[in-house]
């Protein structure tokens, strides 16, 4: 996937659009992140999920959905805060966590459920 800046990214983008599709319908476990370009604990959560993607591919997709470009899929979750990073499994919501944090209590969490 290519990011605006023309870099290579890990963590594709979905849309309001696009999102039934890229997470609903998916046959792994998708953990979506709801950021924004105006939240500096979003830029500091990105690394980490960038990481995260490569290594647990096999297992896991990360995408993120831009919450100002996309309020209706925003709104249909409940999203007030962000990061809020929002795992689907099986096309329902199953885990929450919001806010940033470090590499390794994300796997933690993420290993309860996935």
């Amino acid at each position: 996937m290519t990011t605006t800046a023309g870099t290579t990214s890990a963590v594709p983008t979905v849309t309001d659009a696009t999102f039934a599709a890229e997470v609903l319908a998916s046959d792994l476990p998708v953990l979506v992140d709801f950021t924004a370009a105006w939240c500096p604990p979003c830029r500091m959560i990105a690394p980490v999920l960038e990481e995260i993607a490569v290594e647990e591919a096999h297992r896991l997709r990360i995408v993120q959905l831009d919450v100002d470009s996309n309020p209706a899929t925003q709104a249909a979750y409940g999203v007030m805060s962000m990061p809020t990073l929002l795992l689907f499994r099986g096309g329902e919501p199953v885990k929450v966590m919001v806010g940033a944090r470090p590499k390794r209590r994300l796997l933690q969490e993420l290993s309860e459920v996935v």
